[in-house]
């Protein structure tokens, strides 16, 4: 049991990089003119990250607990499913939809 809980920590840090590389990507896509493609592909994804790493991540300085914790976490992992159906990469947004909820449901239950 605890190789598992290991592998799904593993899944949570890819899904983590995961989101930071979809809003990236979009950001690039949507974006017109070089320097706006930079901006927005790029500081779009750091400004995720900083929020992520101050209130969600494992040593976050500020790290949130309870419901406004699993909101950010519903907010953080969801945005890449809702940019992959903008993008109309149906399939993949429901893999990584999916995977997520799993990966978050496993956590969730082997919390306590």
């Amino acid at each position: 049991m605890e190789a598992l809980k290991l592998i799904n920590l593993g899944l949570r840090f890819i899904l983590e990089i995961l989101v930071l590389l979809i809003i990236g990507y979009w950001g690039f896509l949507v974006s017109q003119g070089t320097l706006l493609k930079f901006l927005v592909g790029i500081g779009l994804p750091l400004l995720i990250a900083v929020i992520w790493g101050m209130f969600g991540a494992p040593k976050a300085r500020y790290l949130l607990s309870g419901f406004p914790f699993l909101l950010l976490e519903i907010v953080f992992f969801g945005l890449p499913f809702i940019v992959l159906l903008i993008l109309e990469k149906r399939t993949l947004a429901f893999i990584y939809g999916l995977v997520a909820v799993v990966n978050l449901v496993l956590i969730k239950i082997w919390e306590k």
